[in-house]
This record gives structure tokens, sequence and C-alpha cells, in this order.
């Protein structure tokens, strides 16, 4: 299997918990959280290793937060290089309502990133020894990092040979005409927002999908379309995957265990189509799970084997 290595700039303590009821002005019993480490990356980095892989994660910790988070990747035996800074690592809040399957999903934004820091995780990024043969940079982007941020690290892929797959939203998603990213893996809101409009069709959104990947000049550029799978335009395109048919318990982590399984598949020299097809099953793996859990080893390979068949 080839090196793959993460990249989370905006890294989180993800915090689960149920209760009976939520009701305004009352004290809400919950019961005893769990905590796990979270951000775009780290998840990706974490579902490999669920998926029996391996990569390394480069990612940047600060105050107290920053310390759990990184005990509870140690804890996970995922291999990782944290950069210090000065604000306090976010935490994320999930809520489970046990009257009606409700989740109530609290996101932080996270501290502010000085220069110095974000340049210094840039900097270990590009000094890596050897240089990972895929480089998987994924989540939001917290204050003071420049929105061409992502740019920054294709431009490092692209000198240290690396293929880079890009997996964000919002400012993170500006990234310079003809960057040289390898893969772009948006959802439907995220494309929409990258082509300023509505898409309503399967044929509308396959046009809008071609029209970001020559403007990227990125490879492969994969559509996640939740339940419904995914759309792959590229090297093996375009194809609609279609996803396994499975009980949504939670949409969290479906998307970054999708990733996951698309660049294992990669780095095991499967076709991008292959590799895809595994991604779904990944994330519909993940959505068979409760919370913020990721996907499982085995329901994952079975949704796999299933959608051979």
């Amino acid at each position: 299997m080839k090196g793959i290595m993460t990249v989370t700039i905006n890294p989180a303590v993800d915090k689960y918990a149920s209760v009976p009821n939520v009701e305004p002005d009352r004290k809400l019993r919950c019961t005893p959280p769990r905590f796990e480490p979270g951000g775009g990356g780290l998840n990706v980095s974490r579902a490999i290793k669920k998926l029996g892989g391996t990569s390394r994660a480069v990612t940047a910790a600060g105050g107290e937060m920053g310390r759990m988070l990184l005990e509870l990747l140690e804890e996970e035996g995922i291999e990782t290089t944290s950069i210090a800074v000065q604000g306090q690592t976010r935490e994320n809040l999930t809520l489970y309502e046990e009257s009606t399957s409700h989740q109530f999903r609290f996101g932080m934004p996270g501290p502010s990133v000085s220069r110095d820091e974000w340049e210094m995780l840039l900097d270990e990024v590009e000094s890596a020894k050897p240089a990972p043969d895929y480089i998987v940079a994924s989540g939001s982007l917290p204050q003071g990092v420049p929105d061409d941020f992502y740019s920054r690290v294709a431009e490092i892929a692209s000198r240290s040979g690396s293929k880079m797959i890009l997996d964000t939203s919002g400012a993170g998603l500006n990234i310079s005409p003809g960057a040289g990213i390898y893969m772009i893996k948006p959802n439907m809101n995220e494309l929409e927002h990258l082509v300023g409009g509505k898409l309503e069709t399967l044929e509308e959104i396959e046009s809008a999908a071609y029209g970001v990947a020559r403007d990227a000049k990125c490879r492969i550029l994969v559509v996640s379309l939740g339940p419904e799978g995914a759309l792959l335009v590229g090297e093996d395109g375009p194809e609609l995957i279609s996803g396994p048919r499975v009980e949504t318990v939670s949409s969290i982590g479906a998307g970054d265990s999708m990733v996951a399984g698309i660049v294992m598949k990669l780095a095991q020299d499967h076709p991008a189509r292959e590799a895809v097809k595994f991604g779904v099953a990944c994330g519909a793996a993940a959505a068979m799970t409760p919370g913020s859990e990721l996907c499982r080893k085995e329901d994952a390979f079975k949704l796999y084997k299933g959608m051979l068949t």
C-alpha cells in the first residue's frame, strides 16, 4: 500500500451524548459523554485505520482540548505529527434526542491560527520523508488561515510528486485555477457553491462537475450524493455509482469514511471506479453506526462485496 498523509488545520474534540428530550429553558440531563478525535483529515486517518490501512496525520493542536485530542489519537494508534498553536482546539457537540431520534449538531469555529503556525504546518507537510503518495487535505479553515491554504498544499503536493485529494467546504473551496489537485470530493451543497446555482437534474450535476474539474485541472471529481451514492467524472467517468440500501442511523462521518475508502483503494493501485465504489460502501457503512462513529470494517467490506455482484 502506498503512503497516505492527511492534513487537518482545524481539528476538534467531538463530544457525543444523548438526552430524552431537547427543551428550552430547562436543565437537560444527558448521558455520560463520549469523546473522539474530530476534523476532516483526522477522521479520514481514523477510518483508514479501522479499514486495516495506515496513514500519517498532520494537524494543529492547542490548549487542554488540544492535549485531549492528541491523547485520543494516541489511544487509537494514529501516527500523528502535531503543530502547537496558541489558541484552544475547538470542541464540537452532538446531542441525540431519544424521543425523536433527531440529532442536534453544534460545530464551533476553532481558534485563530497565526501565519507562523499555519506556515509551520505547511513546512511539516513539505518536509515529510519519504514524500507521501497521497495527501488528503480535509476539513474547514479556522480564523487566520488564508482562503488559498489548500492551494498551497496542492503546490507542495505537486513539487513532491504527491497526489492531493481535497474535501472541504466554504472558503476552503477557493482554490487557484489549475492548482493541480488530483481529486476533489464535493457534496451537492458544495458543488452548487462552486458553480453558484441550484442543480436539479443528473445532467446538470454532471455538467457542473466537469466544469469544476476542468477549471481546477483535477484528474477526478467525485460528487457525493448521500444515500444515492456518488457521481464520478474523470479518468473512468462519467459514472453514477449507486449506494447500497441501508438503514441510516447517523450520517455523521459518512463523508470522511467515503474519502478514506477511496484513498485506500487508490493507494492499493485500484482504478478510480473501484476506489469510488469502495468509498461509497464505506460511507454507507458509517451511516449504519450511531453518533459520530465512523465506518466499521466488516460492514464496509460486506456492502462492497454486495455491490460487486
